[in-house]
């Protein structure tokens, strides 16, 4: 079972949680997916959410490539949920440490995840720490990203429909940067 460890009410309305757990168990309208640019869902987050929500989440992900072809970092994709708890799953692009720009990528493809949830009309969405795991995106610099995306996307969007995000760390590795950028 998932935990929140901290919540935070932002001054726009919307309520920020830092959750320990599995975002595949999360009962909330969209979970993000941190994909690469193929929606080849074979490791990581990807391999956890497929293998819980079933093999439609991978078909589906086949068939928006064929029909748009690969996955930006500014918009991401969408499939249904498969048997997830969460009706939808939002594809996201994360940057691969390394290849350059890493740091507007990253901002990106988390305000592009909060615009798709919003284009579906979600009000709740749980993310997790987009390209910290095998994409070697440094954790503190991630957190701090992600926070301030966050913040931006609910400053410059007064009509959001979501009311909360949760971000869903799974190990102490990840969760003690964001607890820290968060206390900061």
């Amino acid at each position: 079972m998932n935990s929140t460890l901290v919540e935070k009410n932002l001054s726009t309305g919307q309520t920020l949680q830092i959750v320990q757990g599995d975002i595949t168990v999360e009962e909330v309208d969209a979970i993000v997916n941190a994909a690469n640019d193929q929606l080849q869902h074979g490791g990581g987050v990807a391999w956890a959410i497929v293998r819980r929500g079933g093999e439609i989440i991978q078909e589906e992900s086949d068939q928006w490539i064929r029909q748009h072809g690969p996955v930006s970092h500014t918009h991401p994709a969408w499939t249904s949920g498969g048997a997830l708890p969460a009706k939808y799953v939002i594809h996201a692009v994360g940057p691969v440490w390394g290849d350059g720009e890493e740091d507007t990528k990253l901002a990106d493809a988390v305000t592009g995840s909060l615009r798709v949830a919003d284009e579906l009309k979600c009000s709740s969405i749980s993310m997790p720490a987009i390209s910290t795991g095998i994409f070697g995106f440094p954790k503190d610099r991630a957190a701090e990203i992600i926070f301030k995306s966050i913040n931006k996307y609910f400053s410059s969007s007064k009509d959001s429909f979501l009311k909360i995000v949760r971000i869903v760390l799974f190990d102490n590795a990840t969760i003690q940067p964001f607890l820290k950028v968060w206390g900061g």
